[in-house]
């Protein structure tokens, strides 16, 4: 996605990223793992790695074999980008977890946690205001995505500013959807 808004010149880019172009976001020696054999290599590392996963709430995946050889290590840090939602691993390391469950084993939690909340790919509830604005009004919007406090505000926000039925299920609740 980076790759194609650098191509593509998104105005969403900052100045001085774009002017780099992928150079911004390819500093050598960058390695992608893209098979799953490549990942399980990156665990035989010798020496300081820094290693980027896109699985950020850590619920399953390629890196739970790293979490799980690095976690144990006082001298590795694990950088929590973004939202990390409740339930998840990440959300257990965020808020302190000594222990992390993982292949059926208690894996200690001796590396630095650093949480950086704030970068995230996920509209903002304005942003999700303003695209829900051009749509035509559905009979029921359904809000399944999200922490409940967050998802009934912005049910009130649709319903209040958009006129529209807004509904946040309870668990395991069944919806038809025509």
């Amino acid at each position: 996605m980076y790759r194609r808004a650098l191509r593509s010149r998104s105005p969403e880019l900052r100045p001085e990223i774009a002017a780099r172009g992928e150079a911004a976001i390819s500093p050598e020696p960058f390695l992608a793992a893209r098979t799953v054999q490549e990942s399980i290599d990156i665990n035989n590392t010798t020496g300081p790695a820094i290693i980027v996963s896109s699985a950020g709430m850590a619920t399953g995946g390629r890196v739970l074999h790293h979490l799980h050889r690095i976690l144990p290590d006082p001298r590795n840090a694990v950088v929590i980008v973004g939202f990390a939602a409740a339930g998840t691993r990440s959300r257990d390391l965020v808020d302190g977890a000594r222990t992390l469950k993982m292949f059926g084993e208690y894996v200690p939690v001796r590396a630095e946690v650093a949480d950086v909340p704030h970068f995230s790919a996920h509209a903002d509830a304005d942003q999700i205001i303003d695209w829900l604005r051009d749509a035509p009004p559905p009979h029921t919007t359904y809000l399944v995505h999200g922490e409940e406090t967050a998802a009934e505000t912005l049910r009130d926000r649709i319903d209040h500013e958009l006129g529209w039925t807004a509904v946040v299920p309870k668990s395991g609740e069944a919806v038809l959807v025509r």
